[in-house]
């Protein structure tokens, strides 16, 4: 039995940090999106509601979508809705424990990773090939407190705009 789940962040960032561009993508990339979908499917995943607004489908199926909005008003069929993160991390760590799951995933965005990413235990991240114009970015991290784990080229393909690189870093020191 799991005793505490992973916190784990996923995105895709680009090579000068830039994760969005409005309320949308700024690249296409169909591998990533793959590779995303693997990571968390079966999972709770975490994001605030501008991310819950971007989705193309709503919600993500196969995972238990908890969104964060401050706004009470706020509505978001299929998923749940916290006012916290600490709600929202309570109830995705709850999820996970009763369904023996490993990693609670936070898939943005940018406010979001802010507030989780000195908590996290993992981060899956999709290091594209490019700089791309956007006006939404990754949090820098301290990347001496981390390991990588796992790193794997993915050559653009059909669907893909650019050259990315898969990596997992694990945390070297205790996070909670």
């Amino acid at each position: 039995m799991i005793k505490q789940p992973k916190l784990s962040l996923i995105a895709a960032v680009a090579e000068n940090g830039v994760i969005g561009r409005g309320l949308d993508l700024p690249w296409r990339l169909k591998s990533d999106l793959q590779h995303f979908k693997a990571i968390t499917l079966g999972k709770p995943i975490i994001m605030g509601s501008t991310t819950w607004d971007s989705l193309p489908k709503k919600p993500l199926p196969g995972r238990m979508n908890i969104v964060l909005s401050r706004d009470l008003k706020f509505e978001a069929p299929g998923a749940l809705i916290c006012g916290s993160l600490f709600e929202a991390m309570e109830l995705a760590r709850e999820h996970a424990l009763d369904e023996g799951i490993e990693d609670i995933c936070v898939i943005g965005g940018a406010n979001i990773y802010a507030q989780t990413i000195e908590k996290a235990d993992r981060l899956y991240i999709s290091h594209i090939h490019a700089d791309i114009d956007g006006d939404v970015y990754f949090p820098d991290f301290d990347k001496t407190q981390w390991s990588e784990t796992n790193r794997q080229f993915q050559a653009k393909g059909d669907g893909d705009d650019y050259d990315f690189t898969t990596l997992i870093y694990e945390r070297i020191t205790a996070s909670r």
